[in-house]
């Protein structure tokens, strides 16, 4: 078995696990999500034993209730509602979505036409494109390149922009296209693309080539576990599978098995597949890079945390509070949703 590294969670699920966990802790149930946490049904159910509940408008969770807004990123006009009637809200949006965001908020300011490469549907792509839905356009193929570029003042200013969890095969041809159609095409001088996609993406193109079938962890809805999908097909792997644990794995997998995990997986997940698989020679990790990223916690939940702090500091005598009370920096995410008793 060749098993890809990096693999499983990133910094940005990382942060918005942990975070969710802590309101957890903090907080009576219910506490609200706006959409799901993070595109893994693992987790989404984990949360959900513990109180958590999954919602898709805002307006339905009750005055004064916490209520956590997901990785993917929302709408301006969600967050600003989901601020209203008292509630308790903590932003778990991974910074690099935040980016984005800024990046269109900018250009959008500036008077270009913004193409947006993302997905359609995807809570990522809602959320983005609702920050200036007057000056972005989705496209999802070269095709939809040229009908925005027919219908666009050949002078005006262009701006690229992407979802973060797209893979390079399904950008790489867009991007030639719109810089073929717009001579002055504006792109960051940093790639949108997720470090930890990326990173994925080319661990997994290490073993590949190498692999009989590959297995990828994550779920359906997940937009990076898809992308792995089509990167293995694409090395020409012959056999693709994903599953969402070990329980779908099929019985017939033979010779050289490659495995990875999409970025909202938790390594649990990984340890079962390898477990049931069993290989007869063993594991061999193929390491492309370490990532060594690392999100702090939401800075409303920072605040919620140094409160309480504070608050028992007083109630145990005045006793001084430390400048920084919560620092999560070496706990993992599985081990804070073990914490909570919903790992075992």
């Amino acid at each position: 078995m060749l098993l890809a590294s990096p693999r499983g969670y990133c910094a940005g699920v990382e942060k918005a696990i942990k975070a969710l966990a802590w309101m957890v802790r903090v907080f009576e149930p219910p506490v609200y999500c706006y959409h799901e946490i993070v595109h893994n049904r693992y987790v989404v159910e984990q949360f959900r034993r513990q109180g958590v509940v999954f919602v898709d408008d805002v307006s339905t969770v009750p005055a004064g209730a916490p209520l956590m807004l997901s990785a993917h990123g929302s709408a301006p006009e969600v967050v600003a509602q989901a601020r209203q009637d008292g509630r308790v809200v903590v932003d778990a949006v991974c910074p690099l979505v935040t980016k984005v965001h800024h990046e269109l908020k900018v250009r959008a300011a500036k008077g270009y036409q913004v193409l947006y490469v993302g997905h359609e549907g995807h809570e990522e792509a809602v959320g983005t494109m609702a920050v200036a839905p007057e000056a972005v356009s989705l496209v999802c193929s070269e095709a939809d390149v040229d009908d925005v570029a027919a219908s666009v003042d050949p002078d005006a200013p262009v701006a690229l922009l992407a979802q973060t969890t797209l893979s390079h095969d399904e950008w790489a041809g867009i991007v030639e296209r719109a810089r073929e159609r717009f001579a002055n095409l504006w792109q960051p001088s940093r790639s949108d693309l997720c470090f930890a996609t990326t990173n994925r993406q080319a661990a997994l193109k290490a073993i590949a080539g190498r692999s009989d079938a590959v297995v990828v962890i994550g779920s359906v809805n997940s937009s990076n576990t898809r992308a792995l999908e089509k990167v293995a097909a694409a090395c020409g792997c012959s056999r693709v599978v994903r599953v969402n644990d070990a329980s779908e794995l099929p019985d017939d997998l033979e010779g050289t098995v490659g495995v990875t995990a999409g970025a909202s997986a938790p390594d649990e997940l990984v340890e079962e597949v390898l477990r049931a698989l069993d290989p007869v020679a063993g594991v061999e990790e193929v390491m492309v890079t370490v990532e060594e990223e690392y999100f702090p916690a939401p800075p409303e939940l920072r605040e919620i945390l140094k409160s309480l702090v504070d608050a028992i500091a007083v109630g145990v005598g005045g006793c001084e509070a430390p400048d920084d009370p919560f620092d999560d920096r070496q706990q993992s995410a599985s081990a804070a949703l073990s914490a909570l008793g919903v790992g075992d």
